[in-house]
């Protein structure tokens, strides 16, 4: 389990995780050392690398609701949806340093594009962002998380940046306002955009993720130990082509907050992997 958490820690690929992860590892071997040999136990161990949060669609009108992760020490929980959404904070944005790199959702960033880095917002949430010192506006995509600065909000493109005129003063006070989700419509002739509210994703049938190991028998110890305590404790077996994994799960909800309430009380008695998801149909 302990390597799980490591993995889980590394899992958001965001511009300022990996920023600052960089400049501590730079120069220590002893660090490389330890870093090679928790890649060479993640190799031979039970627990998988977990899949990208990422979905990439923005023309459906489900917009995904990505795990848990965590950074620098604090646990972040993507919201199910954007409905009613809205925040003031600091705004910063990232450039030319990030540019062509992937974001946490698996797309390159471009600092050309109309996106933006969110801790929680669904991925393909459009939102709109006021600069609260001059009344500008603008309209991104969220494709990334971050930022892991007090304070700061939102991470914008260098062109959402420039649309704003807050480039040159780097971090301003803005408002945000998750717009939904973009469906195209045809009008008058031409192809145009529409805001869409996403539907709410509470009300389902869900269950806890307390583990998952490429080896059965790690998977079946977990469950027996588990399904001593706990009702519905299950081996769910998930084949990725390449590898075949075993996710042991606990519980069944019918409401979403139920389920992360119930991962956070597994959490804090010695299961720090523990999520939410929906069961599988």
């Amino acid at each position: 389990m302990r390597y799980a958490i490591e993995i889980r820690v590394l899992n958001p690929r965001s511009h300022i995780a990996d920023r600052r992860s960089r400049s501590r590892s730079t120069g220590n071997p002893f660090r490389m050392l330890l870093l090679a040999f928790s890649f060479l136990l993640v190799a031979c161990g039970s627990t998988p690398p977990p899949q990208s949060p990422g979905y990439n669609s923005t023309n459906d009108k489900r917009q995904k609701k990505s795990a848990p992760y965590e950074v620098h020490g604090k646990r972040y929980y993507p919201l199910s949806t954007s409905a009613g959404f809205v925040q003031r904070g600091l705004a910063s944005w990232y450039g030319r340093k990030f540019h062509g790199r992937l974001t946490a959702n698996g797309e390159r960033y471009n600092m050309y594009g109309r996106t933006a880095a969110h801790k929680t917002l669904p991925f393909n949430t459009y939102v709109r962002v006021t600069n609260l010192s001059n009344g500008r506006k603008t309209v991104v995509r969220v494709n990334d998380r971050g930022p892991f600065v007090r304070g700061r909000i939102i991470d914008l493109t260098l062109t959402a940046a420039n649309e704003l005129v807050m480039a040159d003063d780097g971090v301003v006070p803005v408002k945000i306002e998750a717009l939904g989700y973009v469906k195209k419509k045809r009008k008058a002739g031409k192809w145009v955009r529409e805001y869409v509210k996403p539907d709410s994703y509470q009300l389902g049938d869900f269950t806890i993720q307390v583990g998952a190991f490429a080896e059965r028998e790690n998977a079946m110890r977990l469950h027996a130990s588990l399904s001593r305590r706990y009702r519905d404790t299950t081996v769910q077996i998930f084949d990725r082509g390449d590898q075949r994994f075993y996710r042991v799960r606990v519980g069944r909800y019918s409401h979403l907050d139920q389920a992360e309430a119930g991962a956070e009380r597994l959490q804090k008695k010695g299961f720090p992997n523990a999520f939410a998801v929906a069961r599988d149909r």
